[in-house]
């Protein structure tokens, strides 16, 4: 039912371009991404789990399919399974763009630019009316390698070979899952995504206020200088150093008397201006959180285009940037509920339409959700 309310999976598939002979076809390529898609939803994170699902006719009823028994099979080993197999489902994700026309078996081929936006016109569809701002949260995390792929790096933070997708939601609403190299630095291809993301949304709701939200990772010149060329608001948060802590060395004092005084964590907070002495292009407006934790100093800083008229410094930091906490969430939902880390296979454009798989099954729960809300 929300698949219908949504159009979600016709739309998806009509983002792949099918080079197969239409008479030699028993599963067409909207038949495939439901399988694949439903699948994931359903619990089954490898291609391997379709080899006992090909015969589940509660599955095939739900992909669409008319032959519920799979006995109008054409070839007589094939009778009785309604549905494709792991190998037809892995030529799906093999197949290549420049290639597709001429491979012998991988003739289907995704196109990922048409995903990007199919991610975002889903949002957007999901108002009745423009909203007058919305909160865009940007956040990287690692996707554990285990083999040989394409793109294997070790990253040090995490410790472990991995990817390092890049995610951006809207509250709950999934806009950008983009599968990266972990060789390069989290805020890698940010600008490139807000601006394809921006875009899209500014030429629908050209009047919502847009504002982004992102950790320490993310506070980099060339995002900030973006968002005041583009009239994008953003709350960043900026890694501390001598030069910060010395800026809030008397909130810090006053924190630590408080806490020693009642025994518990105590804060106060400076709003103050602050540049780099290289890497930034102009000074900003920074939050200073002093926070003295019971035998722990917890200092903290965020840098906002947001002024002081639209959010003082206590409700800054704790309303509006400390609300990006719950994004990790969602991208929890994401590589633990739909198996978003299941990127086994050798080349990075496979592993990423995994990831856009995925991102879509995340998308058709995420309107069941919605849908169950307005119901109850």
């Amino acid at each position: 039912e929300v698949d219908r309310h949504i159009g979600l999976l016709d739309r998806l598939a009509a983002c792949f371009t099918d080079h197969r002979n239409p008479e030699s076809i028993e599963h067409s390529v909207r038949d495939l991404v439901a399988q694949r898609v439903y699948g994931l939803a359903l619990g089954y994170e490898d291609l391997n789990d379709h080899d006992d699902l090909r015969k589940d006719s509660t599955l095939a009823l739900l992909v669409g399919k008319r032959d519920l028994t799979g006995e109008q099979r054409v070839r007589k080993q094939d009778r009785g399974n309604p549905l494709a197999a792991s190998s037809t489902l892995n030529r799906l994700e093999l197949g290549l763009p420049e290639s597709a026309t001429s491979d012998r078996y991988k003739r289907i081929a995704a196109d990922s630019d048409a995903m990007d936006r199919l991610l975002v016109d889903l949002f957007l569809e999901s108002y009745r009316k423009p909203p007058q701002e919305i909160w865009l949260d940007l956040d990287a995390t690692d996707d554990p390698l285990h083999g040989q792929q394409e793109g294997r790096f070790f990253h040090g933070y995490y410790r472990c070979y991995c990817y390092l997708p890049l995610y951006i939601f809207s509250g709950e609403h999934l806009l950008c899952a983009r599968l990266r190299t972990a060789d390069k630095d989290a805020s890698s291809g940010s600008v490139d995504e807000l601006q394809r993301i921006v875009g899209q949304i500014r030429a629908r709701w050209p009047k919502t206020r847009i504002i982004i939200r992102a950790d320490a990772g993310f506070c980099r010149d060339a995002i900030m200088a973006w968002c005041e060329a583009n009239d994008v608001g953003y709350v960043l948060g900026l890694a501390r150093n001598k030069r910060l802590q010395r800026a809030l060395s008397k909130e810090m004092e006053a924190a630590r008397l408080a806490c020693e005084c009642t025994g518990e964590a105590a804060r106060c907070f400076r709003d103050f201006r602050y540049r780099t002495r290289k890497s930034w292009s102009c000074e900003r407006r920074v939050i200073g959180k002093a926070e003295y934790l019971p035998g722990k100093a917890n200092p903290r800083f965020v840098v906002t285009s947001l002024s002081s008229n639209e959010a003082d410094a206590q409700s800054l930091y704790e309303e509006r940037y400390c609300a990006r906490g719950e994004m990790e969430n969602r991208i929890k939902e994401q590589q633990l509920g739909l198996f978003a880390d299941r990127t086994s296979s050798a080349t990075l454009q496979t592993n990423q339409l995994r990831l856009y798989f995925s991102s879509f099954a995340y998308v058709l729960l995420h309107g069941l959700r919605l849908t169950a809300r307005k119901v109850w």
